[in-house]
C-alpha cells in the first residue's frame, strides 16, 4: 500500500521558527509516579481492555515500520482495528517513534561492526606482512541480527485526541484524566490526586496535553509534563566561574560549592559490584581451563544499574549547578578521562565506575556556548578554549 505522508499540521513559517530558535530554548520537564490509586476497579479494568487492544495495533505497527516500512507517525493506516480514528493514529506515531528509535540504534551498531571488521583486516594484513602470525585471542568481528522490538509493558503514549486532564472544582482530586474508549460515547473519567511534590512541580505551569501511562506491577502510573523557555541571551559582563571535576564531588566550582559525590553509596555498591564480577572472572578462567565453550559474562544487572544511577547523581548536580550559576559563564577544563589511569587496578576500576566522562557529555547538551580550557599539568598544550554561557552555537576561541 502506497504510504504517502498524510500532513495534519499547518503551515507555518519556516523563517520565523528560525528566529524562535534563536532566541530561545524550550526544556521540557517530566512530573513521574502519579499513581491512579483512587479509581474504582471498573474504570480500570476497562482501561485494561483498551490497552490491550491498543498495544496488539502498535506492535503491528512497530513491525511493519521496522520491516517494511519508513517509520512515518502520519503514515495511512493498513491494519484493521476496533479502536476510533483517534486511538489508531496514536498508535500509529507511537509505534513510529519506536521504529525510528530501533532503526537508529542498529543501524549505529552496524556501522561499529563494520568499523570493527576494518581494524581486524587492516591487523591481519600487517601480520600476513610482517611474516609474524595473528594473536590468536584477535577473532574476526562477528554480527548478529537484532531482534524486533516486542512491547511487552503496557504503556501508552496519548495526546490531547484519546486522553484529556481536566481539572477539578468540587472534589478532592486534582485533576480528573478522560480517558476515550472501545465504547464509542463513553469516556473514563479517572480521578488523579497529586503528591505535595507534584504540585510543587506543577505550580503556576501550564500541562502539556501530551501525557503518558504506564502499568507496572498491577498499578497504572501517569507521567505529566511541562515546558520552561529559557532564554540564550547572556550579558557580554557576565561573571566567570571555574568548575573542576573530580571523584570525590563530581564537580567543584571556584566560588568554592561542590556538588554531587561518587562516595558513600555508591562507592559501596561499586565494590560490591567488583568483588561479584571478579568472582565471575575467576568461574570463567576456571571454566576456560576445563574447555568449556559457552562461557557466563562478567557483566551483571546491577552493574550497569549503577552506571544509570552514577550517570543520573552527575546529571543532578550538573542541573543544580547550572541553576545556581544561571547567570554565569563556566570555564570548564577539557580533559581526556580515556587518557587517565593509575597504577593501582582497583583505582582504576574506580575511576571507571565514576563515569566521568559523562560530565562533558552532559555540559555541551545542558548549554548552548562552552568554553574549554586545555589541561594545565603539563600532559598536551592548551587546546581551543570553550566558554559554558548562553548563546546559538558552540564556538571555539583560543585564549
Amino acid at each position: 500500500m502506497d504510504q504517502k505522508a498524510v500532513s495534519q499540521k499547518p503551515d507555518k513559517d519556516k523563517r520565523k521558527h528560525q528566529h524562535k530558535r534563536r532566541s530561545k530554548r524550550t526544556l521540557t520537564h517530566a512530573v513521574t509516579h502519579i499513581r491512579l490509586i483512587e479509581a474504582n476497579p471498573g474504570k480500570l479494568e476497562a482501561l485494561d481492555r483498551l490497552v490491550m487492544v491498543y498495544l496488539a495495533l502498535c506492535q503491528h505497527y512497530v513491525t511493519h515500520f521496522c520491516t517494511e516500512a519508513d517509520p512515518n507517525s502520519y503514515a495511512v493506516p493498513v491494519y484493521a482495528t476496533d479502536l476510533s480514528e483517534r486511538w489508531h493514529r496514536v498508535a500509529i506515531q507511537q509505534a513510529a517513534g519506536i521504529a525510528r528509535a530501533f532503526r537508529t540504534n542498529r543501524q549505529n551498531a552496524y556501522d561499529a561492526y563494520l568499523e570493527d571488521l576494518t581494524d581486524y583486516a587492516e591487523a591481519q594484513a600487517k601480520a600476513t606482512a610482517s611474516g609474524v602470525p595473528l594473536d590468536p585471542k584477535v577473532k574476526e568481528p562477528q554480527w548478529s541480527e537484532w531482534n524486533l522490538p516486542e512491547l511487552r509493558v503496557p504503556a501508552i503514549q496519548a495526546n490531547a485526541n484519546v486522553v484529556v486532564l481536566e481539572p477539578s472544582e468540587d472534589s478532592t482530586f486534582d485533576y480528573w484524566l478522560r480517558i476515550s474508549t472501545l465504547e464509542k460515547g463513553n469516556p473514563l473519567r479517572v480521578p488523579v490526586k497529586l503528591a505535595s511534590y507534584h504540585r510543587k512541580a506543577l505550580a503556576g505551569r501550564a500541562i502539556n496535553t501530551s501525557t503518558a501511562l504506564h502499568k507496572r506491577k498491577g498499578v497504572w502510573w501517569l507521567t505529566l509534563s511541562f515546558e520552561e523557555n529559557v532564554s540564550l541571551q547572556t550579558e557580554p559582563r557576565a561573571p566567570r566561574v571555574g568548575a573542576d571535576v573530580g571523584i570525590a564531588n563530581f564537580l567543584t566550582t571556584s566560588t568554592g560549592k561542590q556538588y554531587g559525590t561518587f562516595h558513600g553509596k555508591l562507592a559501596k555498591r561499586h565494590k560490591r559490584d567488583r568483588e561479584k564480577r571478579r568472582r565471575k572472572a575467576k568461574l570463567r578462567a576456571c571454566l576456560k581451563k576445563k574447555g568449556v565453550e559457552k562461557l557466563p559474562s562478567t557483566s551483571s544487572a546491577s552493574g550497569q544499574r549503577l552506571g544509570r544511577h552514577v550517570r543520573q547523581e552527575i546529571n543532578r548536580a550538573m542541573n543544580q549547578m547550572l541553576k545556581e550559576h544561571a547567570d554565569a559563564r563556566i570555564i570548564f577544563e577539557e580533559l581526556s578521562v580515556a587518557a587517565m589511569g593509575f597504577k593501582a587496578r582497583a583505582m582504576n576500576a574506580y575511576l571507571y565506575a565514576s563515569n566521568l566522562g559523562h560530565i562533558p557529555k552532559q555540559l555541551k547538551n545542558a548549554t548552548a556556548a562552552i568554553m574549554w580550557i586545555g589541561p594545565t599539568d603539563g600532559t598536551r598544550a592548551p587546546s581551543s578554549v570553550w566558554c559554558v554561557g548562553i548563546a546559538t552555537t558552540p564556538t571555539a576561541m583560543l585564549l
